[in-house]
């Protein structure tokens, strides 16, 4: 039974996902909560991450960390993320299993799904047809780390599961135009534009027409939170919030915001687009008692006044 008292290693909480994770359960009056420095514990190696589990002694952990990244990221990079991923998962879910941890939580990815399956995905229609070939390699490295929660729930009888969460954004995103997700690579093209006295046109990756379902990374914190506490019988639960437009829509909204004088052109490179629609269905989620509460504009709004004000 998982409490506040319990002993929870949450693995990459710098990132994102990780220090909202963080924010959450100690706002909830969770005591014991165990985090490292990327740079004192490398999870990639094996021998330092039994070590430190034998030091610290995790009850439940929660894998936020990853090596992620935008379409252009995982198409310039793809050994690193399969690597990097493969490695931090396999160590740290076996490790789990080896130390008796009690619940184990990993962070998937919607990039998982094949490519061309009708939306909204349920869970049970990963690996039924070919990935988007642009962030492949990440994407089965992701997969292999659900598939090993499911044997490990199988042999061993564990309460290991995978949360899957749609696009995410929110505080300690990453804003690098050239690594980062479509909706703060908006957000920063946009706010540098608005800063030119003239010519302020921002050009965007693709055609502008794919899909995309968002949500506020501190709802996939409360929804960790959750699943923590809640047994369930399925190793796969898909996490999101029924928000979706185009990426042409994120981006007039965004502009709307900052500066409605900015033009916005798109480079209609089709290669870059991936997927078409990416859209979850959130039945499962649901059934368990759990679904999102996020006002979209409202996450949107203090996401980019936080924004300005660190870049300002």
């Amino acid at each position: 039974m998982i409490n506040n008292q319990t002993r929870i290693f949450i693995a990459g909480h710098k990132g994102m996902l990780g220090s909202s994770i963080l924010r959450i359960l100690r706002k909830k009056g969770y005591k014991n909560l165990i985090t490292v420095e990327k740079k004192k514990l490398d999870l990639r190696n094996q021998l330092l991450v039994k070590k430190f589990f034998n030091k610290k002694r995790p009850q439940a952990v929660i894998i936020a960390a990853a090596k992620v990244g935008g379409i252009k990221a995982n198409m310039d990079y793809p050994a690193d993320f399969i690597q990097d991923n493969l490695q931090i998962q396999t160590n740290l879910i076996s490790t789990s299993y080896n130390s008796k941890v009690k619940k184990l939580i990993l962070f998937g990815s919607s990039c998982i799904y094949p490519k061309n399956l009708k939306k909204p995905i349920r869970e049970n229609q990963m690996m039924t047809g070919p990935l988007e070939e642009t962030n492949d390699s990440y994407s089965v490295a992701k997969i292999a780390g659900i598939k090993m929660i499911e044997a490990f729930n199988k042999q061993y009888k564990k309460s290991f599961i995978c949360l899957m969460p749609c696009n995410l954004f929110g505080p300690n995103d990453n804003y690098d135009t050239n690594n980062s997700h479509f909706l703060p690579a908006l957000i920063k093209k946009i706010y540098l534009a608005s800063k030119r006295k003239k010519n302020k046109v921002v050009k965007l990756w693709g055609t502008g027409k794919p899909l995309r379902e968002v949500l506020h990374v501190d709802e996939v914190g409360e929804a960790c939170e959750y699943f923590l506490r809640k047994k369930t019988n399925s190793h796969l639960i898909n996490i999101g919030s029924s928000t979706e437009k185009s990426i042409k829509e994120y981006a007039k909204k965004i502009r709307d915001k900052i500066d409605p004088g900015i033009h916005i052109w798109f480079d209609n490179n089709k290669r870059l687009d991936g997927v078409k629609r990416k859209k979850l269905n959130l039945n499962l989620a649901r059934n368990y008692g759990w679904k999102s509460k996020m006002n979209f504009d409202e996450a949107l709004d203090k996401t980019i006044k936080d924004f300005i004000i660190e870049h300002s």
